[in-house]
């Protein structure tokens, strides 16, 4: 099985590498956007780099090709992310082509649902939540506990 994580650099991606002992040892890559740790990563890991769309039209049909690309390069069983803009265009990919999606809501989201987690709700095969409060936002979500 082949797992892309995807996520904006930043705080997604520091979350994202927290599930490293998950990963590790199964073929994934990462897609995401250049960023100083998102650069750092591409030393030791497979990285895409893709676009930031940054609620931009033409930058999100820019990202969306570029992820197309990468998405038929590895054809990958899986997404798992932590939102945000730059990951959901591989993330509706993968669901048009039968593949899941793992969204993990951000760990600084306790009290207001996130913007991403809004949009990937209704997109993800599993929608997990780090705090149990989170629940009364997205109904269907599993409570996961923190990732690190």
């Amino acid at each position: 099985m082949k797992f892309c994580l995807a996520c904006s650099g930043g705080g997604h991606l520091t979350e994202l590498m927290q599930l490293k002992e998950f990963y590790t040892g199964k073929d994934h890559f990462f897609l995401t956007f250049k960023r100083p740790n998102s650069i750092d990563l591409s030393k030791t890991e497979k990285v895409y780099f893709v676009v930031d769309p940054k609620r931009n039209p033409l930058l999100l049909l820019i990202n969306f090709a570029q992820s197309c690309k990468v998405f038929f390069r590895e054809l990958p069983d899986a997404v798992i992310t932590t939102g945000a803009g730059v990951a959901f265009p591989i993330s509706l990919i993968a669901r048009v082509f039968g593949k899941k999606v793992v969204y993990i809501e951000s760990f600084c989201r306790i009290d207001q649902p996130s913007w991403s987690g809004k949009f990937f709700y209704p997109l993800a095969s599993l929608f997990l939540v780090q705090w149990p409060q989170q629940k009364k936002f997205f109904k269907k979500a599993k409570y996961f506990g923190a990732v690190f």
